[in-house]
């Protein structure tokens, strides 16, 4: 039951940290600043333009999607009630809360994700802790420290990491995911129902998360016999 929650907690917060990634990348990629002792190497020219289109060919600008807040995102996951369409929802919501308006920070995360995908955990952590001192009310950067802390088996502080980013978005159910994983891998099974409980409340369709949670009611409810 522990590595089942752990695993899926694990899932969850992977997932994060892969949406995080993808989201920051939407800007252009620059390239990470060389670590002491490396040489550097001189800049790939870019590519000249593509010829221009025949101009018999006629575009038609495809309208693009309306932006969806945060609120309005929850507002449908809560009510969705089909997995794969959640899922999508879900992956919205993470990405939108890994948006910083900042050019900055965003190449900060952007950075920070390759490191931890290239599993250069201390360059990865150097990054991020960048971006959290440069915007320290951004949930997203909190969030992916937490997560970096989580994969790195660092729990204590990515339960730290976690508080803060649930003090700064109670609703951010992958910091919720983490937290109940986290303490179900410590045998805390009373606080680890209560956090899948406030995942469930606000992602109801997950149903490994609901799986969870039955099993651990199993199991409370055997220790009270």
């Amino acid at each position: 039951m522990r590595r089942f929650s752990l695993r899926l907690a694990h899932s969850l917060v992977l997932s994060a940290l892969l949406i995080t990634g993808s989201a920051v990348a939407q800007t252009p990629v620059q390239p990470m600043p060389p670590l002491p002792g490396e040489a550097q190497t001189e800049p790939t020219p870019a590519p000249p333009p593509a010829p221009p289109e025949s101009a018999a060919i006629e575009r038609v600008p495809l309208a693009a999607p309306e932006a969806q807040s945060i609120d309005e995102m929850l507002h449908r996951l809560k009510r969705e009630r089909d997995p794969q369409a959640a899922r999508v929802i879900a992956n919205s919501a993470m990405a939108a809360w890994s948006e910083s308006n900042s050019p900055t920070v965003d190449l900060l995360m952007q950075w920070s994700a390759k490191a931890a995908a290239e599993k250069r955990n201390a360059a990865a952590l150097d990054f991020i802790d960048q971006a959290i001192t440069l915007k320290p009310d951004f949930v997203g950067a909190w969030n992916q420290r937490a997560t970096l802390h989580f994969t790195m088996g660092n729990y204590k502080k990515s339960v730290s990491d976690i508080e803060r980013v649930l003090k700064l978005e109670p609703r951010h159910f992958g910091a919720l995911a983490g937290l109940a994983g986290i303490l179900t891998e410590r045998g805390s099974k009373q606080a680890a129902m209560q956090a899948w409980e406030r995942y469930l409340d606000i992602y109801p369709a997950d149903r490994e998360a609901q799986e969870i949670v039955g099993k651990l009611s199993e199991e409370l409810a055997g220790q009270k016999t």
